[in-house]
């Protein structure tokens, strides 16, 4: 027994099918096709998880906000003083 159930001959078969309907050619450009997007997919979810574990570093590192800085001078004081 094969896949849940389903033997070598009938999964030859299922393939002898598909080959004669597509084409070898069309098969190999749909792997293709098929291995490229799967390749991006990961490549975009490692950039995903890269640019997370940056932000949690970044905020474990130091706060967010500084409430030690001095504060801001009202617009109405002389820049002089």
């Amino acid at each position: 027994m094969g896949f849940g159930g389903i033997g070598i001959w009938q999964l030859l078969i299922v393939f002898a099918i598909v080959l004669l309907l597509f084409g070898g050619k069309r098969l190999r450009n749909l792997g293709g096709d098929l291995g490229s997007a799967i390749k991006g997919f990961r490549n975009s979810m490692a950039d995903t998880e890269k640019s997370v574990q940056a932000a949690q570093d970044v905020l474990e590192s130091k706060p967010v906000l500084d409430r030690q800085e001095t504060p801001l001078k009202s617009l109405s004081e002389p820049v002089g003083k």
